[in-house]
């Protein structure tokens, strides 16, 4: 997918390495990417991007920040739920460019209300970055 109309507002690229795995219990396995420490990041947040892997491009909803909902770490993580696919990333470089910015992080008292929100991430993702990657 090339988005020649709009530019991103930024592309980090990493290997993906193991997270927790929560995001697997409710159907929604996230990429977690791993950058370079010295690596400028947006403001936190959830935003719309498009996914580059070795296979072609895919839409995705992308976390960069904490994750209250599901641990209390004061680690920055950037974690790409990525839309209409489901292989195995782990230990692939990918890069993840950031088009739009959906909404802040927001704490949850579940992982449904996690997934629920997703759900509409990625419904917002669709009719702003477009159908299919």
């Amino acid at each position: 997918m090339e988005k020649k109309h709009k530019k991103p507002l930024c592309s980090l690229s990493g290997l993906v390495v193991h997270g927790k795995g929560n995001g697997k219990t409710v159907g929604m396995p996230t990429a977690n990417l791993q950058i370079d420490p010295t690596t400028p990041l947006p403001p936190l947040g959830v935003y719309a991007s498009v996914v580059q892997l070795s296979t072609g491009c895919h839409l995705g909803v992308t976390n960069i920040g904490y994750r209250p909902s599901v641990d209390q770490e004061r680690r920055i993580s950037i974690e790409t739920f990525i839309l209409d696919f489901d292989a195995d990333l782990y230990g692939q470089t990918i890069s993840v460019d950031l088009y739009d910015f959906l909404r802040p992080t927001v704490k949850f008292s579940s992982l449904q209300e996690v997934q629920r929100q997703v759900s509409h991430d990625c419904e917002q993702v669709r009719l702003l970055l477009g159908p299919k990657a």
